[in-house]
């Protein structure tokens, strides 16, 4: 058996005498592990980097085996590219460890996320974007898992205007003028994980950060007796530390 497909990079460990099991989130059957022979010499090991991308090709007897990957194609070597950038290598590390340690291998909701983990990726050279991106794309993971926050509607009101804050027990937004008895104990909903145009107001990525955090923490890992992976906490405090300087210095802008 075999197939071909683009992958990202999520990661890997070695394997015998210079061997690597690759880990990686392909574009049509989610996320995959495979043997590369070699993969972990001196000359291959920078090819497979978390956050590359790849073309490769996957091959075994039955579709149950781990099998081989022979990689055809390195399309983008981005851990080299933002080897001097460490805000971005953090986000590339976050990045890969939440789907390494969310899905499982042969997970096919992964493939959900690969475009939108390639866009996030290629967006890393935009300073100025990508924090509120990274959010984005934290709440995109919890929809793709099945974890989903529902912030179409109000829900006590059922109406779909000023929103607000959401429930950290539903999940579901409110209108915070509805909830003023409650409010304190709900988490602050920015615009901009409502409306792509909405800009990002100082306080917006905290909250936002601390938004998806709750229900990584809470529905995805706690689940299975885990704590969410430590690259994430890293590029948490990074952002936040960005976001106090930037209000502190009045630029408006976290980059």
């Amino acid at each position: 058996m075999n197939w071909t497909d683009d992958a990202i990079v999520l990661g890997g460990r070695r394997f015998g005498e210079g061997g690597l099991i690759l880990d990686v989130l392909t574009r049509t059957r989610g996320r995959r592990s495979a043997l590369v022979h070699g993969g972990a010499s001196r000359r291959k090991r920078s090819q497979y980097e978390p956050g590359n991308s790849l073309h490769l090709s996957w091959t075994a007897r039955l579709e149950e085996q781990l099998g081989r990957f022979d990689v055809a194609e390195i399309a983008k070597s981005r851990a080299a590219h933002y080897l001097d950038i460490p805000d971005a290598l953090a986000a590339i590390s976050a990045v890969t460890a939440l789907l390494r340690t969310s899905l499982d291998d042969g997970d096919a909701a992964g493939s959900a996320l690969f475009e939108a983990t390639e866009i996030f990726l290629d967006a890393l050279d935009l300073k100025d974007v990508w924090p509120a991106l990274y959010v984005r794309w934290e709440f995109g993971l919890l929809s793709a898992l099945g974890f989903g926050l529902d912030v179409s509607t109000c829900a006590l009101s059922g109406e779909n205007d000023g929103l607000t804050h959401v429930s950290p027990k539903t999940g579901r937004a409110v209108r915070g003028s509805e909830a003023a008895e409650y409010v304190d104990r709900l988490f602050r909903l920015p615009e901009f994980l409502i409306s792509a145009s909405a800009p990002l107001r100082p306080g917006d990525l905290a909250d936002g950060l601390a938004l998806t955090g709750h229900f990584i923490d809470r529905r995805l890992y706690s689940a299975v007796n885990a704590a969410p992976p430590p690259p994430r906490d890293v590029l948490v405090q990074r952002l936040l530390r960005r976001e106090l300087a930037s209000q502190a210095s009045g630029s408006g802008s976290i980059g």
